[in-house]
C-alpha cells in the first residue's frame, strides 16, 4: 500500500539501511478515542511513521489504532521513548512499551531526556544492547545538545541515529543543523507549529505566494533541509493538509528568508 499523499513517500536512510519517512505523525497529548481516531485518519491519508512515548500515556491507544488499521506492521515505522523513570531498568521499560503497543519491536527507541534526568552513557549502552537484541531496529535520543551527542559517541563508539528536538524556522540555528549533518545524525523536529509564529509576515508572504498555508510552508521547509518533521493534529482536514506539500517548492531565497527568522537555538 503506497502513501495517498506523495510527500509521505519521502524517506531518509538510517544506519543499517533502515528507511524512515521524512514526515511522521506526532501523538503528544492525543489520548483515548481522540488518539485512535486521529491515527486512523493519518493512516487513511498515508502516514506510515508514528511517534509516541511512554511519558505521553498513549502507547496502548496508538498500538490499538495501528492494529485496527489496514496497514501491515512491516510497512509502519513506530517510535517510542524511554522515560526518566525507566533509567536503570531500560529492558523492563521497553518490554512494557512493546506490550502496550502490541508489537514485538519498535523501529526507533529514543532516550527521551538527557543527563539532568539521569540518562547518560550507561543508559545509552543499554540501548545499544536492546538494538543488538533486535527489540529496536534503530536507537537515538531526544532533547540532546551536540555536546551530549559527542559524549555518547566517544564513550560507546556508537553514534545516535536520530536526535529529536523542537524545531521550526523560528528555532533554526545553522550551527546546530550543520552539526548534526557533520556527525551523520538525523535531525528530527517535533511540535513544528509550537513556538512558531504562523502570522509572521515573512512566513505569510511566502505562503500566499505559493497558495499554501503557513503550516504547510513550515513542513516544506523541514523537508528541504532534510529534517524529519512530526506535525500533530486531532482534526482530519489538518492531518491531510499538513502532509499535502508535494506540489510546490521553496526557492533558495525563500529558504534563506525563513532561516533568518531563527538565530541561536533555544529549544533544548
Amino acid at each position: 500500500m503506497t502513501a495517498t499523499l506523495p510527500a509521505l513517500d519521502r524517506k531518509l536512510t538510517l544506519p543499517g539501511g533502515i528507511e524512515i519517512p521524512l514526515i511522521g505523525f506526532g501523538t503528544y497529548q492525543l489520548v483515548g478515542s481522540d488518539a485512535r481516531q486521529a491515527v486512523g485518519w493519518a493512516l487513511e491519508a498515508g502516514y506510515r511513521h508514528f511517534d509516541t512515548a511512554t511519558s505521553y500515556g498513549n502507547e496502548a491507544d496508538i498500538g490499538a489504532a495501528l492494529a485496527e488499521g489496514p496497514v501491515p506492521r512491516g510497512q509502519l515505522f513506530l517510535t517510542t521513548k524511554l522515560p526518566p523513570a525507566g533509567v536503570g531498568r531500560e529492558l523492563e521499560a521497553l518490554h512494557q512499551s512493546l506490550a502496550a503497543l502490541g508489537t514485538d519491536y519498535v523501529d526507533l527507541w529514543l532516550i527521551h531526556h538527557p543527563q539532568e534526568d539521569g540518562a547518560g552513557l550507561e543508559t545509552w549502552r543499554r540501548l545499544i544492547e536492546v538494538r543488538d537484541a533486535g527489540l529496536a531496529r534503530a536507537i537515538g535520543v531526544s532533547n540532546f545538545s551536540l555536546e551530549r551527542l559527542d559524549e555518547l559517541a566517544r564513550g560507546s563508539r556508537v553514534v545516535p541515529a536520530v536526535n529529536q528536538i523542537r524545531w521550526n524556522p523560528f528555532l533554526f540555528d545553522r550551527g546546530v543543523w550543520k552539526g548534526h549533518l557533520a556527525r551523520g545524525i538525523v535531525l528530527q523536529g517535533y511540535t513544528p507549529f509550537r513556538r512558531a509564529y504562523l502570522d509572521d509576515p515573512v512566513l505569510v508572504e511566502i505562503a500566499e505566494g505559493h497558495g499554501r498555508s503557513p503550516a504547510q510552508v513550515i513542513v516544506r521547509w523541514h523537508l528541504q533541509h532534510g529534517v524529519i518533521v512530526m506535525p500533530r493534529s486531532a482534526r482530519r482536514e489538518r492531518i491531510w493538509a499538513n502532509a499535502d506539500v508535494a506540489g510546490f517548492e521553496l526557492s533558495g531565497s525563500e529558504m534563506g528568508r525563513l532561516d533568518a527568522r531563527g538565530g541561536t537555538y533555544r529549544g533544548v
